[in-house]
């Protein structure tokens, strides 16, 4: 399939250490995907689910100490452990390959090795990057042919010398003692291993498409972000596209496929991406443009329903894989917030019986489905241009109960980028008043930015420099409590609204009140129309109340000073002003 050296030397190299009994590379052909599908079902990897409601759908369980991505068992080795920063999981390299391959030695003997060549991004884009992923499961191939652009494309876009990101994966013993996500910046390779968790295991998704990427973007002058990307449309059929960078549990799947309120006729939403965004500067018109490197979506099934998210419960009616949900007994599948009642009799993610009677849960919290991005009803017509589509607002956001507004502009490009660098999320529910735990995640890349976070923001503050025409950056939260503990915002396809006011700003239509944090909205520039909110709930909303600023300052600074001499000059003056508004 191809004549690329570096490929075949490689996998030369890795068949010498993993010793799998055969090999058999991924075409990307319907044939061969149907031929892979039956081997998994009549091997028990997989179980075919109601063909005639689910068409192409199919189910897998994981282990049970093997649900979800493990932060503690994932490192990026670089050369000095100050090069992966205080934020990242260190080991040295020669030391961690001298241990990984004692776990990769024969780990695939008796078995197949798959090899997946991938496109992230679109094909003979200026954007994408492929891939190579080696792996003895069946679940990780049909996964990767949803995820991404995988097979002859992937080689045919390197040719015969190109380069490529290498990933070798093994399922080995899934003992999760000896469990490891294993990032090499400088050698362009991951490693996973005793993992068959697609989080762990999808090699193109959070570990190229964001921890590699994001090296790679800091060294190539580009960025790769933990981003949503949305186009919004107007009544005049005018189309704007913003990205937006939540941390988990603030919606950014419900937000990427929003369906707008009733009473704002004639706007539509399209999602480009729901996930990660990479952002390079267009010299032709110096704007900030963005693709979605990935082919499908990697969603969390439990809470998704026709209220939440009608066109990700769409998208996963036909061609999913289901992780770890519950299989009633007519073949088809649900979850605890699904449209319909719970079953009466199920097998639940254990592959038990289950009633609603039972303690547990039908499916795991942490259950997925894998479904292609083409299946979603609100798909824009440019998530696959392979130059991008233009980027007018940089949307952060977080789940804070009583500190940030509904929503504000930063005042600059810098401002923006300390607003995301300060980004937080309360960890529990906030209840009668009380305040969460606050957990700092910069702009929502925490746990996958693959070198020194300070490094990161200075990327940002100088990408500025490149960006004559920068979009401007705001900060939403959706999760404003009232002292009852209640939501002050409706939230849903009603976040439109703040959307709209974004993008008024971003076209100087509409004035704003210039606050200690940044630029508010005016009441009457909010389309409230349809909504039962009152003046004084609104008012609350958009308050900006000095004590709690306080406190996160502190909270802010704290956290800044475990990057040193790292952290740029920028942020450190954006720090002084908030302080001296406040003071």
């Amino acid at each position: 399939m191809t004549n690329n050296k570096k490929v075949l030397t490689w996998l030369e190299e890795m068949k010498a250490l993993v010793k799998p009994a055969n090999v058999v590379w991924i075409d990307g052909s319907d044939e061969q995907r149907d031929a892979l599908r039956k081997e998994a079902v009549a091997s028990g990897e997989m179980i075919e689910l109601n063909q005639e409601k689910l068409p192409g759908c199919y189910y897998h369980r994981t282990a049970e100490n093997d649900v979800a991505r493990v932060e503690d068992r994932t490192f990026i080795c670089t050369p000095t452990e100050e090069e992966a920063g205080p934020t990242n999981n260190w080991m040295d390299p020669a030391k961690c390959y001298d241990m990984l391959k004692k776990l990769f030695d024969g780990s695939m003997q008796g078995r197949t090795m798959y090899v997946i060549p991938f496109i992230m991004g679109s094909k003979g884009s200026p954007f994408s990057k492929v891939g190579i992923e080696l792996t003895d499961s069946i679940y990780v191939v049909l996964n990767m042919l949803i995820m991404t652009r995988a097979g002859q494309c992937a080689l045919d876009e390197i040719g015969e010398n190109g380069d490529f990101t290498k990933c070798l994966h093994a399922k080995k013993d899934v003992d999760p003692e000896n469990r490891y996500i294993v990032h090499f910046p400088q050698d362009n390779t991951i490693w996973s291993v005793n993992s068959a968790y697609g989080g762990n295991v999808l090699l193109g998704k959070k570990c190229l498409a964001l921890r590699i990427a994001s090296y790679l973007g800091w060294k190539e002058g580009w960025m790769a972000e933990h981003m949503l990307i949305l186009g919004i449309e107007n009544p005049q059929g005018e189309v704007r596209y913003i990205t937006a960078a939540f941390p988990s549990a603030c919606g950014k799947t419900n937000l990427a496929m929003l369906i707008p309120p009733a009473t704002m006729k004639g706007y539509k939403v399209w999602t480009v991406g729901d996930d990660i965004a990479w952002l390079r500067v267009n010299p032709a018109d110096g704007k900030l443009y963005a693709i979605n490197p990935e082919f499908g979506f990697f969603g969390v099934a439990p809470g998704t329903s026709s209220k939440s998210n009608k066109n990700a419960l769409i998208s996963t009616q036909k061609n999913t894989i289901f992780t770890n949900v519950c299989v009633r007994d007519d073949g088809t599948v649900w979850w605890e917030g699904h449209d319909d009642p719970a079953p009466q009799h199920a097998t639940d993610w254990l592959d038990k019986e289950w009633t609603p009677d039972k303690e547990t849960k039908a499916a795991h919290p942490n259950s997925r489905f894998t479904a292609p991005a083409a299946n979603c009803p609100c798909i824009s017509s440019e998530w696959e241009n392979p130059n991008g589509v233009p980027i007018s607002a940089i949307i952060f956001g977080g789940r804070r109960a009583k500190t940030a507004p509904l929503v504000y502009q930063a005042r600059d490009w810098n401002h923006g980028v300390f607003v995301g660098a300060t980004m937080a999320s309360e960890t529990t529910a906030a209840a009668a008043g009380a305040v969460g735990v606050v957990r700092r995640d910069p702009m929502a890349m925490l746990p996958f930015c693959g070198y020194h976070m300070g490094e990161y923001f200075k990327h940002w503050i100088e990408m500025g420099k490149k960006i004559p025409h920068q979009p401007k950056i705001f900060h939403v939260n959706w999760f404003r409590r009232g002292d009852q503990g209640e939501f002050l915002w409706p939230g849903f396809g009603d976040n439109l609204r703040v959307l709209n006011w974004i993008l008024e700003r971003c076209d100087g239509k509409v004035d704003a009140v210039e606050t200690p944090i940044g630029y508010l909205p005016k009441k009457e520039d909010l389309d409230l129309s349809g909504l039962d909110i009152s003046d004084e709930v609104i008012d609350e909303l958009l308050s900006v109340k000095k004590e709690y600023w306080v406190e996160d300052i502190a909270g802010q600074k704290e956290f800044f000073a475990k990057f040193g001499d790292k952290l740029p000059q920028e942020i450190k003056d954006e720090m002084a002003k908030l302080e001296k508004n406040f003071a």
